[in-house]
């Protein structure tokens, strides 16, 4: 009798344990487009070869807790939109920021966190923003963002004489800062600040322009995708790994 007893319950284990890998292997996965080198929200890690980042550890939690699967892919930011609308991926969670010009093509997720823009110098610089916007000084932004596109709409606009050169990457941007081949460089803080912590010879000459909230770009269509990513993150929002995650990307 107690043989049988636990025969079955072994049984009944071993089929749970099947159950429970059959629903696993059929999870849905989800592809996320990530700017590749934008510390400290996504970035291919250059020990383990791997995606990391605030939002890329983010997305790897909602997915888990949401019984779905995410792979992240790289791939160059000004082509990622298009990338999205051709089916490639199916969303970029990679520090977006939610603009009116971006709307019209996609949906966003409620935002899910703000962001400052700010102009950055040389260590040694004397550099003012007001100087940077009214002087012909080489100023170097990431190809197309939020900033890129809002410093040239206002240079056309109010005939600031500064020279715009384009980069793949705040990084990039940062190591021509160094160089002396610009003078000073706009992005995000957050970038900004990884800059700064890794011992970059950089400094935050001032904010410029309104705080960009961040969100998840996805296809207008994917209406059960947008409402998965807001539940995902009223969750994790909700859980202490959230505060784990700004503590450890984000320094909050």
């Amino acid at each position: 009798m107690k043989k049988s007893f636990c025969g079955a319950f072994l049984a009944g284990l071993l089929t749970l344990f099947l159950a429970q890998g059959a629903l696993a292997a059929d999870a849905k996965t989800y592809v996320n487009g990530i700017d590749p080198n934008y510390p400290p929200f996504a970035y291919v890690d250059e020990k383990t070869g791997q995606p990391a980042g605030f939002d890329v550890d983010s997305m790897n939690w909602i997915a888990k807790n949401m019984g779905v699967k995410i792979e992240h892919k790289p791939m160059a930011w000004d082509g990622i939109i298009p990338a999205l609308l051709a089916n490639q991926i199916d969303m970029v969670c990679s520090g977006m920021s939610i603009t009116p010009e971006r709307a019209k093509m996609v949906q966003f997720s409620d935002p899910y966190w703000t962001v400052s823009r700010v102009f950055v110098v040389p260590a040694d610089s004397t550099l003012t923003v007001e100087e940077i916007l009214s002087k012909p000084v080489k100023v170097g932004v990431q190809r197309g963002t939020s900033e890129a596109n809002a410093l040239k709409q206002e240079q056309q606009a109010k005939g600031y004489p500064m020279e715009l050169r384009f980069y793949d990457s705040a990084p990039l941007a940062v190591e021509d800062l160094l160089n002396g081949r610009i003078q000073a460089a706009l992005m995000d803080e957050l970038p900004a600040d990884d800059a700064i912590s890794k011992g970059r010879a950089v400094k935050k000459a001032g904010t410029h322009g309104q705080p960009d909230g961040f969100g998840v770009a996805l296809r207008k269509d994917d209406k059960d995708l947008r409402a998965l990513v807001d539940e995902g993150y009223r969750k994790l929002m909700a859980d202490p790994y959230w505060q784990e995650l700004q503590k450890k990307y984000l320094h909050k």
